[in-house]
């Protein structure tokens, strides 16, 4: 069980959970209030699922040994376009038609960027880093352009069911990432999708080889990272009701590649594991919901996030616990030496 990559990222987020409980005793309590489920649990689901999407995107794009640093930006982007058009400054804002406008050119915009990461790193053999930076240093300037620099509010009330609805007593945001979690789940372990993608990762020259068409893959997971991203830009933008082009999604990219690695995806490649996407994704929503709660200083944050990654990271790491076993085995084996000493003296 050790050895599974689920186990020290599931072994992590109990011990968070299971500090909140400490501080707070009423932490897992589940409520209804105005006919909705509240309570800790439910909270950090709902604040992590625009992180959970973008994550997702960005296991498939990592699998090919890529990356999407421009997942932010398109956050931005995205939200700052439907809110532009419910806001009355593209359309009117006063019957149900804008709102299905709003959220298809939003989503549109987000698989363009993705369409268009994919094309300089697939076609023109760009390095994805630098093709993706591009969209990040000059995605916040399109999306303020988008903006005009403000901070557009949306009274469009219908808008905020995105983000702040609920079905059946849940957010409706759980029930769109599960609904994209599902998905994913089957394309990539349901169909050949998932091997095509993990085979490109692997090793791209075989790929190649073996008849597959490795700038189509890499194409396609770019594209669906643009989905995810564009989806949790609707989602931000209409859990406030307004479109900050310069500070919406800021650092999620970050936040993202840490909850893959965390997830036991490995930057180099190959096999991919999207509940540990998941996971990850908790992990760093549920920690920063605990630093809060904890009331650590704001300066602080940063490097308790950075000490509980890097834990997460050498747990997970063979090599490291190997390390671990061998100086417990030595210290061990130097006691036993010097307990045999010490009673061949005595006699």
């Amino acid at each position: 069980m050790m050895k599974s990559k689920l186990f020290w990222p599931f072994v992590v987020l109990l011990i968070l959970l299971l500090i909140n409980f400490i501080h707070n005793p009423s932490f897992f309590a589940i409520e209804i209030r105005n006919g909705n489920f509240t309570g800790g649990l439910i909270t950090i689901l709902h604040r992590a699922t625009p992180l959970i999407l973008i994550s997702i995107g960005m296991t498939l794009v990592i699998a090919t040994k890529g990356i999407d640093l421009g997942v932010g930006s398109v956050i931005a982007i995205s939200g700052a376009i439907a809110a532009m058009l419910l806001s009355g400054s593209f359309g009117e804002s006063n019957s149900l038609f804008p709102l299905f406008v709003a959220i298809a050119l939003a989503i549109m915009v987000a698989v363009a960027t993705g369409l268009w990461n994919g094309m300089l790193i697939s076609r023109l053999g760009i390095q994805p880093i630098v093709a993706t930076l591009i969209l990040m240093t000059a995605g916040r300037g399109v999306a303020q352009l988008i903006t005009g620099g403000q901070i557009p509010t949306v009274y469009y009330s219908p808008y905020s069911f995105i983000g702040r609805g609920h079905v059946f007593m849940l957010p409706i945001t759980i029930y769109i990432v599960a609904i994209v979690l599902c998905f994913t789940f089957y394309m990539t372990r349901k169909t050949s999708i998932g091997l095509f993608i993990e085979s490109v990762g692997g090793n791209p020259t075989a790929s190649r080889l073996s008849g597959i068409s490795s700038k189509n893959i890499i194409l396609m997971v770019y594209v669906f990272s643009g989905f995810c991203a564009g989806v949790a830009g609707l989602i931000l933008s209409s859990n406030v009701m307004s479109a900050d082009g310069n500070n919406a999604g800021l650092w999620f990219e970050l936040d993202a590649i840490l909850a893959v690695v965390i997830g036991g995806t490995s930057l180099m490649g190959g096999r991919f594991f999207l509940m540990g996407t998941v996971l990850g994704a908790l992990i760093i929503q549920t920690l920063t919901t605990t630093i809060y709660s904890l009331g650590i200083p704001s300066n602080l944050i940063l490097v308790v996030k950075a000490v509980v990654v890097l834990t997460v990271c050498l747990l997970q790491s063979p090599e490291f616990r190997k390390k671990i076993v061998e100086i417990f085995s030595f210290r061990k084996s130097v006691n036993k030496g010097k307990g045999v000493k010490h009673h061949e003296s005595s006699l």
